[in-house]
């Protein structure tokens, strides 16, 4: 208990170097923890969105289908597997069959992802009833607003569709923009059309097949499916891990950079500190206090930085924590295109490990850096720290 309070003592007495060092490490600390959260915050909205829009709780795809090439797209198709047809029968499940296309609106070729989806499924979040509105000869189609403005097309519009057939035959007819949707997952809107599965089946000769089946987040996998493979919620949203991951490099040389110039302080401040009081270490010694106490009287004073740093971390970055987590921050542009999903006003996740993971870090830092020059104390002489010198 002496120890501690000469140290809050001496720390105090040291005036503006002190509060100096904890103004420091108390940014690192905000910083550490605001920039890891809007990382994790990225990433636990893109997930949200690709589930919620996508993939729900995870697809069986057909064995070559890769939608990362679109070569494979010709031969990816097939009828499902019985187990998978029950889910979908169910209810549980929505069959998609793939195929490239490609367009013409406004006299221009554009090519396209065409994907035929089931107009009353309730697995993923995308508007798909609207096609049921649709009585019309021509091809219902459904497009996000991307894909509308890229191509553009409005509510009515129609354009020519032109694909290539399970004979190996190309054919075309005429489709109908049936709805446009909003939504930030760019992987449903830039270069895809969504037309009703039994239509697309039709027209590709393809009855009853599909490319990959989702299932709805709440049903277990299945253990048999043919040949069919399981991708599971991690795999499909491995992508966006990657993407973040590699950003996040540069965000630890800036915390690097902080957390070096805290310790840098601290070092320097502990080295001043002893220089400037080999009288009150001499005199400490020669009352009998251990060499081991003072060494750790002037740690203890080091460690004290970290303590006061996380007191003015509440206080300084409270209140920015909870407005984030609230209110979320708002970004200069749309970042959709240039294909990341991420909201316009992103709201960062700060669990509780990070406080921790965080606190034991900065703490294990500062108390290094302030036990490395207090270990000179040890080879300090009573006598000579009184007549002044310091090895």
């Amino acid at each position: 208990m002496l120890t501690f309070k000469l140290a809050i003592k001496n720390l105090i007495g040291a005036g503006m170097r002190t509060w100096l060092n904890v103004l420091v490490t108390a940014i690192s600390f905000i910083l550490l923890v605001f920039m890891t959260g809007m990382y994790q915050g990225m990433d636990a909205h893109a997930r949200q969105v690709t589930i919620k829009t996508e993939i729900a709780g995870g697809a069986y795809w057909h064995p070559i289908y890769d939608p990362a090439d679109p070569f494979t797209l010709e031969d990816a198709h097939g009828v499902p597997p019985q187990p998978v047809i029950d889910l979908v029968n169910t209810g549980d499940a929505m069959p998609v069959l793939v195929a490239q296309a490609s367009i013409y609106p406004n006299g221009r070729v554009m090519p396209v992802i065409m994907k035929g989806v089931e107009p009353r499924q309730t697995i993923v979040d995308m508007p798909t009833a609207n096609l049921l509105e649709y009585e019309g000869e021509s091809i219902p189609v459904l497009i996000g607003s991307g894909m509308a403005r890229r191509a553009g097309v409005n509510v009515g519009d129609t354009f020519t569709i032109r694909w290539l057939d399970a004979n190996r035959t190309y054919d075309a007819d005429e489709g109908m923009v049936i709805h446009i949707f909003e939504t930030e997952n760019i992987k449903i809107d830039f270069g895809q059309i969504w037309i009703p599965l039994a239509r697309v089946q039709e027209m590709l000769g393809m009855p009853g097949e599909a490319s990959y089946v989702s299932y709805g987040q709440e049903i277990a996998a299945l253990t048999e499916t043919d040949g069919w493979i399981h991708r599971d919620v991690g795999y499909l949203t491995r992508d966006m891990t990657v993407l973040i991951e590699a950003k996040k490099p540069a965000s630890y040389i800036l915390f690097g950079i902080l957390l070096a110039l805290a310790a840098m302080g601290i070092f320097n401040s502990q080295v001043l500190t002893i220089f400037r009081r080999h009288r009150e270490i001499g005199t400490l010694m020669a009352l009998g206090m251990t060499r081991s106490r003072v060494v750790g009287l002037f740690t203890a004073e080091g460690g004290m930085n970290a303590f006061f740093a996380f007191i003015m971390s509440a206080l300084l970055g409270g209140p920015l924590f909870y407005w984030t987590a609230t209110s979320g921050i708002p970004l200069p542009m749309d970042y959709s295109e240039m294909g990341l999903i991420i909201a316009q006003r992103l709201i960062p996740v700060y669990p509780f490990a990070l406080f921790v993971s965080t606190t034991v870090m900065v703490s294990i830092i500062v108390l290094v850096v302030s036990y490395i020059p207090s270990r000179r104390i040890a080879k300090m002489k009573p006598t000579e720290a009184l007549r002044g010198k310091v090895a």
